[in-house]
Formats: structure tokens, sequence, C-alpha cells
């Protein structure tokens, strides 16, 4: 700016310089006019030719400042792909770490809710005394065969099947244990001796605490009783 000012007094003082040429012209007669007229034109043009350089150099100035702008802006543009881009591995990073922890959620759930994947019996044939009666009094209660593998390893876990198996300590009793044992004589007086009314009884707690045997077992692994 300071240059531009400085142009415009150099045009204002050759501007005064013309003014008292022409006035000492008047004097001087026409040759003198003739060699100032001369003089104004030799000032009007370097004082043209001193703006149009001042011109061209705002514009390269400016060109310049616009070049270093698009520079800055592509910078910026770079850090904020790069910065994109390492949100994005961490989000990546996060999900997988998410979805293996649902595998593990998902395959301890699976060991909860499948306590038995062995081998299913064909029919209660297979068994032999008390635990062929619990077959046969579960398939009775419309529980499926394959039911029985949880349900054997449930009551052989609690009593060994022995339908007068008694704990000491709690006062459990017979085949499902039964604490005390006389709940059992809510389907028959027989309870004491007898297998098929343990079993029925026991089948009924479970239905009515666990839905299934394979859902009693489950619990019972998980917490030592059922």
């Amino acid at each position: 700016m300071s240059r531009l000012w400085s142009r415009l007094g150099a045009r204002t003082a050759a501007v005064a310089l013309l003014s008292v040429g022409v006035a000492g012209g008047v004097y001087l007669g026409d040759d003198r006019e003739a060699q100032q007229e001369g003089l104004t034109a030799q000032v009007s043009a370097e004082v043209d030719q001193a703006e149009h350089e001042y011109q061209r150099e705002r514009q390269a100035a400016h060109q310049v400042q616009s070049a270093r702008q698009r520079a800055a802006e592509y910078q910026a543009k770079l850090r904020a792909a790069e910065a994109a881009k390492e949100a994005a591995e961490r989000a990546r990073r996060a999900e997988q770490a998410a979805a293996s922890r649902k595998r593990e959620r998902e395959a301890a759930q699976n060991a909860t809710t499948k306590p038995y994947d062995g081998p299913i019996p064909a029919s209660c044939e297979e068994y032999s005394g008390n635990r062929k009666i619990g077959c046969a009094e579960m398939i009775k209660a419309g529980f499926p065969i394959k039911e029985f593998p949880c349900l054997d390893k449930l009551w052989t876990k609690e009593s060994g099947w022995n339908h007068k198996a008694r704990n000491a300590s709690s006062g459990a009793y017979g085949i499902p244990q039964a604490r005390p044992g006389d709940k059992m004589s809510s389907v028959a007086d027989d309870w004491k001796t007898n297998p098929a009314t343990q079993v029925e009884w026991g089948l009924g707690y479970i239905k009515g605490r666990y839905d299934t045997p394979c859902g009693a077992w489950a619990h019972s692994q998980s917490t030592g009783w059922y």
C-alpha cells in the first residue's frame, strides 16, 4: 500500500511540475511549450508504467497467497483423511473385539443351555431298574426321549437312582432327593418305597421350576443344586 501511495505521490508531483511548466511556457514561447508537452507525455508514460508494474506485483502477491491457501487447505484435507482413516481402523478393531466377545458369550451360553450333546437312547428299553421306571415316567409326563440323558445325569448325581437314598444333614430323600421327603406324599402315600411315585413327584418339580430335565441339569451344573 505504501508503494501505491508513493506512486500516486509521484503522479501528483508530475502533474504539479507540468502545471508549472505550462505557466512558464506562456513566457518562453512555442518551442518551450512543445518541450513541455513532450516532458508531460514522458512523465505520464512513466507513471502509467509504474502503475502497471504495481498492479502486476499485486496480482503476483495475490497468486502467491492463493497458492499458499490452497496448499494449506490440501494439507488440512490430508490430515482430515488420515484422522478419518485412523478412526475407521479403531472402529473396525472395536467391532472385531465386540464380535469376539459376543462369540465367547454365545459359546458360554450354549455350554449352559446345551448341557448334554451325547447319544440319545432309542427307547426306555435300553435301561433297567429304577432308570427304566424313570424313563417310562418321563415319557408319560410328556417329555421327549432326548431329555432322559439329562435326567439320568441329574438323579445319578443326587441319589444314584436309589429310591431309599437319604441325606442325614438335609433330610432329603429318594431318587429326586425331595426335601423334606414327605413332600412326595402329594403324589401317593407310598413315597418312601415306590420309585415310580418319587419319579412322578420329581418330574413335576422339574417341570414347575426348570421346564425340562435338561434345564434342571444345566442349573445343577452351574450351582451344584436344583
